[in-house]
């Protein structure tokens, strides 16, 4: 088992990979450096990562979980949570509780400052897992599955839209 403390300034912050690097006019909104912490530590039912966020700029699209809840401790910088029609401001030592609903719970932390915004994300790790997107009406179902042959995590996922959803016969 690994060693279960990690101190904050030992997390380095790493960008996304590149499947979920955002492009083109949508990098203009979002981008984030993420520590994750979790794996490090040998955490087994919450996921742990420290956020840091440009000025500007969002980490992810406002969006909501229908099994997990997230919460956000403010470590550097200030900025504004939306949750549902509702906008707050945060700054460094809020708590901020986003637990799992309906789209009237979808919530997006954004930099409104001149400097980075930092938050220790923690989560839980509930799968399956949808999450529902309400600006661009898209959705994500994402699943941890058993290891591979070779012991390899998998993992699946699937972004759409319910408009685009198939028949359950087509093809069968």
């Amino acid at each position: 088992m690994p060693k279960p403390i990690i101190n904050i300034a030992d997390v380095i912050l790493e960008p996304r990979p590149p499947v979920f690097a955002p492009s083109g006019e949508v990098a203009e909104r979002f981008d984030a450096k993420m520590g994750y912490i979790a794996p490090r530590i040998g955490a087994q039912k919450l996921g742990y990562n420290i956020t840091a966020v440009p000025p500007g700029k969002s980490a992810f699209p406002s969006h909501n979980h229908h099994a997990n809840e997230e919460m956000f401790f403010v470590l550097q910088g200030i900025g504004e949570l939306r949750v549902g029609e509702s906008t707050y401001p945060i700054r460094v030592g809020d708590v901020i509780a986003c637990p799992a609903g309906g789209k009237e719970m979808a919530h997006q932390i954004i930099n409104t400052g001149t400097e980075e915004l930092r938050y220790l994300a923690v989560s839980t790790k509930l799968s399956p897992e949808l999450v529902e997107y309400p600006n661009s009406g898209k959705f994500g179902v994402l699943a941890d599955l058993p290891a591979s042959a070779d012991g390899k995590p998998q993992r699946f996922m699937f972004v759409g839209r319910e408009s685009q959803s198939l028949n359950y016969w087509e093809g069968e």
